[in-house]
This record gives structure tokens, C-alpha cells and sequence, in this order.
């Protein structure tokens, strides 16, 4: 794909200085700027690299002047990295913007969807399911019975979406993602042998919901495990039946979260965290990476360790922690002294 200057400052509603009609095809970093390149400059830290780099057009803040000569053209924008995001997600757009049913394929006959759908090969879409428009399945999914899939959603090469999920407008789900397959539910009988629980519910994601590679969403055993709008999951973390997660919270990798808790709205939590069945966690929380949380937590609250302290509280204790050594030293001195 090839874009001129003007064409791109059309786009971000950004004007020009230089050459208008200079034609750039492919994005880099702009210490890494080469001839054809379209780059950005956000970081006053990287401002020195706009005077060597050599790529074509670089989309700047409309105050920015410069103090040397340039061989790049500029774009300037009120932001340029929300500007160069947006861009970001235009070329995504056009270059997955595939439309069409591959060979060989199974659709069932009593599943729907909209226009402009694409199915790649070896994908497989069951009995009664409802496909919106501008859908994308890639190659080698599975789209089991009575799923709801709205406009927009794109599901990448692999991804496994079983029976009675509902998935809202613009949601993306990465390569690997295995979502309503059975919770972890067993219970012992008189023998001591673990007997498998039903798991009878589904998994609901809200519009706008992002779930990375390799994560897997578990069904509820009644009811929804329900992802509100804007969640944003990054890869392999495991999301256990029932739980629900709040509007616009995100979550790094590796993240464990057990039955039933319900996370509230705008949280943050880093990767590794390990998070215990039942329990509810407010609305902007954040938990730093590898913490373990076994309480209810407030909102607002910042959390570290495991079992996780407060921010501070952790921080003050871990002065004391890599200095245990030392202080048992010290002790041993005291007391053979007495």
C-alpha cells in the first residue's frame, strides 16, 4: 500500500511542510527511518534522530521547530502518537480487510451473517449461529453451536470460541484463544473421587473486549462469565468460570484469576498475578506483578507481594527484607554478648 503525504494529513486532519506528493509504503522507528518510511516523533528524548533519519514523512506536534535543516517532510498534529495509533489501526484495517468463504470450509446451513463477512479455510461455524457484519474467522477456527458473534469481531488463525458464547461489536480475539471451554469444576463423592460439576453457562464479551494469545476464558457453571466493555487481556492468562471483570480493565500476562471473583472497573493488573476464588476487588485497583491477592480489596487500593500489602506498606518492608542478614547478624552479636 502506497500513501502520499497529503493523503496521510488528510487523515489525521494534520498539514504538511515539505513535500506533499512524497510517497511512503511501510512504517518504522525513526532512529531506524529508511527511504519510503512514514515515522513519528513523540519522545522529546528522540528529537535529536529527526535531523539524521531518512525517512520519508514524520508526524510531528504542531508546535515542534526545528533548529536544523530536515530531509524529511512533516505531518504536524495536535498528538502524534494518538495520531500515528490511529493510523496504526487504519492499516490494519486495510490490510485484514478480507472478505469472502475459502475452500474447504464448514458452515452450518442454519448459521447467519452480515456483509462483507470473511471465513478462512478449515474453519468450522456450527448449527444457529448469528454472524454480524464485517466479521472476520480466520483459518482453522472453530465457532461452536449458537454463538453470537456482532459486528466487527475478528478472530485469528486458531482461536476456539465454544458453544453459546456472545461476543460484541469489535472485539478481537488472538491465535490460540480457547474461550467457554468447561470450568474447573469438580466435587469429591463418599470415595474421595473427584466427580465433574456441570458446567452449564456460557462466557459473554461486551463490546470492544480484547483477549491475547493463548488466554482461555472458562464457561460459567450457571449463569455468564461476563468481560465488560473495553477489557483488554493480554497473553495466555486464565479467566475461571463465573468471574467477572469490569469496564476497561487490563490484565498482563500470565495472570491467574479464580471462580467467581468479580474485578471491578478501570483496574490495572500487572502480569503473573494470582488472584483467589470469591472474592470481589473494587474499581481502580492496581496490583503489581507476581502479587497473590486472597482478600476483598477496596477501591482505589495499590497492591504488591504475595500475600499481597499495601504499595507502601510492601515497599517500607522490603527495606527491611534484604536486610534480614545483616539484622540477624547483628542479633547474633547482641546476644552472645549477653
Amino acid at each position: 500500500m502506497i500513501f502520499t503525504a497529503s493523503q496521510i494529513a488528510g487523515l489525521l486532519e494534520g498539514d504538511v511542510e515539505g513535500d506533499p506528493e512524497i510517497a511512503v509504503h511501510k512504517l518504522s522507528k525513526i532512529e531506524e527511518g529508511e527511504v519510503g518510511a512514514l515515522t513519528f516523533l513523540a519522545n522529546p528524548k528522540y528529537t535529536s534522530h529527526i535531523y539524521t533519519t531518512k525517512a520519508s514523512v514524520t508526524i510531528v506536534n504542531r508546535g515542534f521547530v526545528p533548529e536544523h535543516k530536515l530531509t524529511t517532510t512533516l505531518i504536524k498534529v495536535d498528538d502524534p502518537y494518538t495520531s500515528f495509533s490511529k493510523l496504526l489501526e487504519y492499516y490494519n484495517q486495510v490490510k485484514n480487510n478480507k472478505v469472502g468463504i475459502e475452500n474447504p470450509v464448514f458452515l452450518s446451513e442454519t448459521a447467519t451473517y452480515g456483509e462483507d463477512f470473511y471465513l478462512g479455510a478449515f474453519a468450522y461455524v456450527g448449527s444457529n449461529v448469528k454472524i454480524g457484519n464485517n466479521v472476520k474467522i480466520y483459518p482453522n477456527v472453530y465457532v461452536g453451536d449458537n454463538v453470537v458473534l456482532d459486528d466487527n469481531v475478528v478472530i485469528f488463525a486458531g482461536g476456539k470460541v465454544y458453544s453459546e458464547t456472545i461476543i460484541g461489536k469489535n472485539c478481537v480475539v488472538h491465535s490460540g484463544v480457547v474461550i467457554g471451554a468447561d470450568g474447573f469444576g469438580f466435587t469429591p463423592d463418599q470415595n474421595g473421587e473427584y466427580v465433574k460439576v456441570p458446567q452449564t453457562g456460557n462466557v459473554i464479551l461486551e463490546d470492544n473486549v480484547e483477549v491475547g494469545a493463548g488466554t482461555t476464558i472458562d464457561r460459567a457453571t450457571l449463569g455468564s462469565t461476563i468481560l465488560r466493555k473495553g477489557v483488554k487481556l493480554d497473553n495466555q492468562i486464565q479467566i475461571a468460570h463465573n468471574v467477572e471483570i469490569g469496564e476497561h480493565t487490563v490484565i498482563a500476562a500470565q495472570t491467574g484469576i479464580a471462580g467467581s471473583t468479580k474485578i471491578g472497573k478501570y483496574c490495572k493488573i500487572g502480569g503473573q498475578v494470582g488472584i483467589v476464588g470469591h472474592i470481589t476487588i473494587g474499581d481502580n485497583v492496581k496490583i503489581q506483578a507476581q502479587s497473590g491477592i486472597g482478600r476483598n480489596v477496596s477501591d482505589n487500593e495499590t497492591l504488591q507481594g504475595s500475600p499481597a500489602l499495601s504499595y507502601g506498606d510492601f515497599n517500607k518492608s522490603y527495606v527491611h527484607f534484604k536486610n534480614l542478614p545483616k539484622i540477624i547478624s547483628r542479633i547474633e552479636v547482641i546476644e552472645k554478648k549477653h
